[in-house]
């Protein structure tokens, strides 16, 4: 009996220590259920136009046998999602079912597999149609976009490949494990799809749970912009999978932090780390110095990355985890060099919590302020949504433009910073206000004027 105890924690002691010796896999590949996915996803209506749309529509399948299946692709309802409601506000990423069908496109060889993995995510009947719908668009997409490509496809997949051996992308994930303080089961591999982009002038990028995806034009030569942003998309995964009670303590940090800044650079904070971490210091180490372009193609977030940088850098050569002093330093950082950031629009309608009764204001809003991170909407001003409003941290915009005086008596008495505010219902205004929680609230009384022209005149 104890010869057999002394064996099997022999046996649990050498597997722990092989198990802890592991560095994440990186598996490389080609998933053709996936590249035909995202073709039948670029075919649709509702999508701009692009070189995936232009070759299906000049081709012999552009007729309306095909055209229908798309638009009843198109139809599916495959996208259900749900909240992690344990961590703090916007700090996990909800599941999203539609991430969990491609992963399993990814990670199956037919799909028959598929189906039998995806069981229970969507009805069964969806999960059929939408695996008939991919079995008869898969020879259309390697007529029209595979084969024509597949030799150079091919070439640049074996590049890739020996690319991320060579510069050691294990180890960027590492780094960043440490400095997020976040940990990842080294049996999980990651897993890394590409596919084809033929006629295209940039690569697309998506990462979820273990997965990166990514088009890239048949012509890409230079391999440190994929990786860098790939490793950026990644960061952002490790960041999503740091534990309960590490989102905690930060989330906590910030709130405790007395600057008024604290909250909008806690909304910035993920993109920004994300990109000082793999667009900063990622593509330094493969390119031997730092990126001369863009980090990031909205203003906000490329100017207080390369402001972080340094502290990030001196973090992780110490490799030292994000903690309460580096919280400050960011916050610090965020007001000294942006002080007025709180209050331009373009950078708070990023995080936008939207009440409106006319629901055209919805696409008015998104039209002026396209970039977004995080929003949630609302088509009743009453009390339920203003309590629903009021427990998140994002921007609070209430448009009234019906029955204004007993919508606004309500806003007041709802809101405890409005107790002293005086408004005249029967006037068209704009009214900005910092809560208490460091948000703003904005209140919209709509008579004559366009919402477009109230927002601009705030």
């Amino acid at each position: 009996m104890n010869i057999m105890k002394h064996s099997l924690l022999l046996t649990f002691l050498f597997l722990t220590s092989l198990a802890f010796g592991q560095k994440t896999t990186f598996n490389i590949k080609y998933s053709e259920q996936l590249a035909v996915f995202v073709f039948m996803q670029n075919l649709s209506d509702n999508y701009p136009e692009n070189v995936l749309k232009t070759e299906f529509k000049k081709s012999k399948y552009n007729i309306a046998q095909y055209k229908d299946i798309c638009s009843k692709f198109d139809k599916l309802n495959i996208d259900y999602s749900y909240q992690f409601e344990a961590f703090p506000y916007g700090s996990k990423t909800p599941m999203q079912t539609r991430d969990i069908l491609k992963k399993n496109l990814i990670e199956t060889t037919n799909l028959n597999d598929f189906k039998l993995r995806s069981v229970g995510i969507v009805p069964n009947k969806t999960l059929n149609d939408l695996a008939e719908m991919i079995s008869v668009f898969t020879p259309i997409y390697n007529e029209l976009i595979y084969n024509p490509n597949k030799a150079q496809f091919e070439k640049q997949l074996a590049e890739i490949t020996r690319y991320s051996t060579d510069h050691n992308m294990a180890h960027f994930f590492e780094t960043g494990l440490a400095f997020y303080n976040a940990s990842w089961d080294k049996a999980i591999p990651f897993e890394i799809a590409f596919y084809p982009l033929p006629n295209a002038k940039g690569f697309t990028a998506q990462a979820f749970y273990n997965n990166f995806i990514s088009a890239i034009q048949t012509n890409l030569r230079d391999y440190k912009d994929l990786f860098s942003v790939m490793l950026h998309e990644t960061f952002h995964i490790i960041y999503n999978e740091q534990s309960l009670e590490v989102k905690m303590q930060i989330d906590q940090y910030f709130k405790e932090n007395k600057s008024k800044s604290s909250n909008y650079a806690y909304q910035l904070m993920n993109e920004v780390l994300a990109t000082a971490l793999g667009n900063g210091y990622v593509y330094k180490v493969l390119d031997g110095k730092e990126d001369a372009n863009d980090w990031y193609y909205h203003t906000y977030i490329d100017l207080m990355a390369r402001k972080i940088y340094p502290l990030v850098l001196e973090y992780i050569e110490q490799k030292k985890p994000i903690d309460r002093n580096f919280i400050d330093n960011f916050i610090k950082i965020y007001e000294s060099n942006f002080p007025n950031w709180i209050n331009e629009l373009e950078n708070i309608m990023t995080y936008r919590y939207i009440i409106t009764e006319n629901e055209e204001d919805l696409n008015t809003v998104s039209k002026m302020f396209w970039y977004r991170s995080s929003e949630e909407n609302a088509t009743q001003i009453d009390e339920n949504s203003i309590d629903k409003m009021q427990k998140t941290p994002l921007t609070k915009l209430i448009i009234v433009s019906k029955n204004n005086n007993e919508k606004l008596k309500l806003i007041k008495k709802k809101f405890i910073e409005l107790k002293d505010w005086k408004f005249n219902a029967d006037k068209e205004f704009n009214y900005k206000i910092l809560l208490n929680d460091k948000s703003q609230l904005i209140i919209l009384n709509q008579k004559q004027s366009t919402i477009e022209q109230l927002l601009k005149s705030l």
